[in-house]
C-alpha cells in the first residue's frame, strides 16, 4: 500500500494540538478540565462555522477573503432588525443567512463564469459588506428580543462544570454535516477532483462551474451564520466586528493540513486547527502577563511553518511521481 504523503500535515496537525494541551494542561492547573475543553469549543464555535466553509473554497484551490466582513455585517444587521425594524429574531436571522448565500453566488459566478480571479473578488466582497454594516449603524446595537436572548442564554449542563451553549451545538452540527458532505457525497468529491486539476475535472465531465459557484456559496452562508453565532455569544452586533477574521478562518484551515495549492485537505483537520487556535488563546489567558497580541505571534509562526511543511512535501510528492 503506497502512502500519501499529503497526509502528513493533517498528522502535524494532530501531533501539534496534542503536544499543545498536554503542554498547557502540565503548566496549568485546571486547564485539563470538562469546563476548559468545553470552553474552547464555544468561544471558537463561530470562527469553526465559517472555516468549515472556508476549507471547501480552499479545496478548490480558491480564497474567500469576505467571510469576516460578512459576519460582521450579518451581525449588525441582524441586530438592527430586531431592535430598530422590529422584526423578530427567526426573520432576521432569515434574512441574514439569505444574504451571506446571495453574496456567495455572485462571488461564485464571478470566479466561475467570468474567470476572475478569487482574491480580487472576495476582496471586493469584503470592502461592500464591510461598507454595508457601516450604513446600517456606525454603533453597536444590544439585542433584547426575548427569543434571541434565549439563545444566548441556553445551555446544556456536562459534567465537571461544564457546558454546551447553543453557539457549541450549531459548529458541532455544521462540523459533522461539513465531514460527511466532504468524504460520502459527489459534491465533496467533485470538490477534491476540481482542487487537483480543474482542467482533469472538466474533461472527466464534471459540473466544474456549478461546483465553484456552490462552494463559495457555501462559504458565504458559514460566514452568515458565523456572523449570528458571533452576535449570540456576544448579545449585541457590531458593524466593526469580524475585522481580520478571515486571516484566523485561513490560518485554522491551513494549520488544520489542507494544501493551499487545492485537492487535498479535511474538514476534521480544520477543526484540530481551530483548535490549536483556541488552545494558544487559552494559554497566554491563564498566563496572564502577555499582551493578547502573542496569540497573533505564535499563530503567525506556525502558520509559517505548516507553509513550510506544505511545501516541503508537494516538493516530495512531485518528486515521487516523476
Amino acid at each position: 500500500m503506497r502512502f500519501d504523503f499529503r497526509r502528513n500535515p493533517v498528522l502535524a496537525t494532530f501531533a501539534v494540538c496534542l503536544l499543545l494541551y498536554g503542554v498547557c494542561a502540565w503548566q496549568f492547573p485546571g486547564f485539563a478540565s470538562v469546563r476548559v475543553a468545553l470552553d474552547l469549543i464555544s468561544e471558537n464555535a463561530y470562527l469553526g462555522v465559517i472555516a468549515v466553509g472556508m476549507t471547501f473554497v480552499i479545496l478548490t484551490g480558491g480564497i474567500d477573503l469576505s467571510v469576516g466582513a460578512m459576519a460582521g455585517f450579518a451581525g449588525i444587521l441582524a441586530a438592527h432588525l430586531m431592535e430598530r425594524a422590529h422584526q423578530s429574531a427567526v426573520f432576521a436571522c432569515l434574512v441574514v443567512l439569505a444574504l451571506g448565500l446571495a453574496l456567495g453566488v455572485l462571488q461564485g459566478l464571478l470566479v466561475a463564469k467570468f474567470k476572475l480571479a478569487p482574491f480580487l473578488v472576495t476582496l471586493s466582497g469584503l470592502f461592500l459588506c464591510r461598507g454595508l454594516a457601516l450604513i446600517v449603524s456606525n454603533d453597536a446595537i444590544s439585542i433584547r428580543d426575548p427569543m434571541f436572548k434565549s439563545w444566548t442564554d441556553f445551555a446544556i449542563r456536562m459534567p465537571g462544570d461544564g457546558k454546551l451553549p447553543l453557539v457549541s451545538l450549531v459548529f458541532l452540527a455544521v462540523l459533522v454535516t461539513g465531514i460527511l458532505v466532504a468524504r460520502q457525497s459527489r459534491f465533496g468529491r467533485t470538490v477534491y477532483a476540481l482542487g487537483g486539476s480543474a482542467a482533469s475535472a472538466h474533461l472527466m465531465g464534471l459540473p466544474v462551474r456549478s461546483t465553484t459557484v456552490k462552494v463559495y456559496a457555501l462559504s458565504g452562508l458559514c460566514a452568515a451564520l458565523g456572523g449570528l453565532l458571533y452576535s449570540i455569544a456576544l448579545g449585541s452586533g457590531n458593524p466593526i466586528s469580524g475585522v481580520g477574521m478571515e486571516l484566523d478562518v485561513i490560518a485554522a484551515v491551513v494549520i488544520g493540513g489542507t494544501l493551499l495549492s487545492g485537492g487535498y485537505g479535511s474538514v476534521f483537520g480544520t477543526f484540530l486547527g481551530v483548535l490549536i487556535l483556541g488552545i494558544i488563546q487559552t494559554a497566554i489567558t491563564f498566563q496572564g502577563t502577555l499582551n493578547s497580541w502573542w496569540t497573533k505571534i505564535f499563530i503567525g509562526a506556525l502558520l509559517l511553518a505548516f507553509i513550510l511543511i506544505q511545501r516541503t512535501l508537494e516538493s516530495k510528492g512531485k518528486l515521487a511521481e516523476g
